[in-house]
């Protein structure tokens, strides 16, 4: 009933699909004196619209340097506008290093925070020899030599429904700590390449209809922990389980961080 009573105002909408890259970003949420990517949005509008009303909404919240291949946010406004030249717009507006991907009219129905059904996020990897300074906004280079075949093998055992409240940062004593994963593997990174990137480079991916606060990353931290050697397996899974195990407090650097895709009900593939 908010989100009804919120734009009420509102005649037309529309699913605005962007690309960036986070890493001079304080992540998407607004926040005073920092630079975000929601104000960007919204100040590029503003100039867009000069003066006219609209209101965005995100469909999900990046932590700080973390980038997106593509995350989509809802436009709100009271007079019609063309797709196609609101795509123009927004890329001859948008500074380098954010990018419009699609823009779509969307019905009245449409719900940008309930919507999502499957969200996408990939954190890129490479262990061993530091990497050059050119990679650092794209991937994370972990100083150990680590057992990847092992970190695989652990990947795997987060598939499902488990209690992931070892995964969350700062979590509520009331907050809802299931979640289904419904894929999570580490292979051989074929998202980015680059000629400044080290030879042999990884990619985590893991699929979940939803996210808690640092989840992916805590994830990617664990797996870290074990591929150096500090946890085990059976120490993972009971973290899973409910039982005791080793407090996972580790997150993994955001900069290796990337949301791939959000799949929304609309999506026509």
């Amino acid at each position: 009933m908010l989100y009804v009573a919120l734009f009420i105002m509102w005649k037309n909408y529309y699913l605005i699909h962007i690309q960036y890259l986070g890493y001079r970003f304080h992540g998407w949420a607004k926040q005073p004196r920092v630079k975000t990517l929601h104000e960007m949005v919204d100040k590029t509008f503003r100039f867009i619209f000069d003066g006219k009303s609209f209101k965005t909404l995100g469909s999900s919240r990046t932590d700080a340097m973390v980038s997106a291949d593509e995350m989509a946010f809802e436009l709100f406004t009271q007079a019609p506008v063309s797709c196609n030249e609101m795509l123009s717009l927004l890329n001859d507006n948008f500074p380098p290093d954010l990018r419009a991907l699609s823009v779509e009219e969307v019905d009245a129905s449409f719900n940008i925070i309930n919507s999502p059904r499957t969200k996408e996020y990939v954190y890129l990897f490479a262990s061993g020899e530091k990497a050059h300074p050119f990679a650092s906004p794209h991937l994370y280079t972990f100083k150990e030599e680590l057992d990847i075949e092992l970190m695989k093998e652990g990947a795997k055992l987060f598939e499902g429904k488990h209690n992931f409240r070892q995964y969350c940062s700062q979590p509520k004593e009331n907050g809802q700590f299931e979640r289904e994963i419904s894929y999570s593997r580490i292979e051989k990174n074929d998202v980015m390449t680059a000629s400044f990137f080290p030879e042999q480079t990884w990619a985590y991916h893991v699929h979940s209809k939803g996210f808690l606060r640092n989840q992916v990353r805590l994830m990617m931290g664990q797996l870290y922990e074990l591929g150096k050697g500090s946890i085990t397996l059976n120490d993972v899974q009971k973290s899973l389980n409910g039982e005791p195990a080793p407090h996972f407090t580790y997150i993994a650097p955001a900069s290796g961080l990337l949301l791939k895709k959000i799949h929304f009900k609309t999506d026509r593939q």
